[in-house]
């Protein structure tokens, strides 16, 4: 029996600066393990960094397109980081409580980052000048509407305080989360910096998103794919793809799949 073989499709909704692509694409690993589990996956093709509002409509686009084609009622997302955000203004905001059966969150900065507060606050022509940049190049790799400045912006507390007043939980959905743990700033050397700087702000993390702010509907717990380093960000998309840490995050996937199969979904 295929412990992944859910009742619904799924669709995995990547986060920001990621695309989904047949190579160099942003899960690794991960969707070929749940498929020859059973699973049918499928892609959310949002931009890389699009704000929550334009990479929801895409997200829905996407939805629509997994169920015309598998004649599925609903589907389940697993949705990493800043997806989770846009999946559930997807949800409240574009009508589409009746199609999600479950919504996996993925490290997603629920309550925002204290670190982007210090940094939109304090240093706004630095981000200024970065969103030149970046909207530019994103666009040459295939963003519609990059907006980085605004990116930034969604994810302080302000604005996700106003968020989660606004955007309000559907019960005709499954929410749960996870987050996961840096134990030590150079068990990712990738996040060192980033891990150092959060860390000060938001308290214990991945090396982007704070395990407080990563908690949401039900919280199933802090993911770690090795004892001694713990887990980064960048593990939770396979994105190292070797030795024991890149099996295990393979296998929190599978687990989570096989879950929502005996959950029904």
């Amino acid at each position: 029996m295929y412990l992944c073989k859910t009742k619904y499709p799924i669709l995995l909704v990547h986060g920001t600066g990621h695309r989904d692509r047949k190579h160099l694409g942003c899960w690794g690993r991960i969707p070929h393990a749940l498929e020859k589990a059973g699973a049918k996956v499928f892609y959310s093709n949002q931009d890389a960094w699009g704000t929550i509002e334009k990479n929801a409509e895409t997200v829905k686009e996407s939805t629509l397109a997994v169920l015309s084609e598998t004649g599925s009622e609903k589907i389940n997302i697993i949705a990493l980081s800043k997806g989770g955000l846009e999946t559930r203004y997807m949800i409240h905001k574009l009508g589409m409580s009746d199609k999600i059966a479950s919504l996996t969150t993925m490290s997603t900065p629920h309550y925002g980052s204290k670190t982007m507060d210090f940094f939109y606050q304090r240093q706004k022509p630095l981000l200024k000048i970065a969103a030149v940049f970046v909207n530019f190049t994103s666009r040459l790799q295939g963003d519609k509407n990059p907006d980085f400045y605004n990116l930034c912006r969604q994810v302080t507390t302000e604005h996700s305080n106003k968020f989660n007043l606004e955007i309000v939980d559907s019960d005709k959905v499954y929410y749960q989360s996870y987050a996961s743990v840096m134990k030590k700033p150079y068990s990712d050397m990738i996040l060192f910096v980033s891990h150092s700087v959060v860390k000060i702000f938001d308290g214990e993390c991945d090396g982007i998103v704070s395990v407080d702010s990563a908690k949401w509907g039900e919280f199933r717990g802090i993911i770690t794919t090795e004892r001694i380093r713990g887990g980064s960000h960048a593990d939770l998309r396979d994105f190292r793809k070797i030795g024991s840490s890149g099996k295990e995050i393979i296998n929190v996937y599978v687990n989570i799949v096989s879950e929502l199969k005996e959950k029904g979904f």
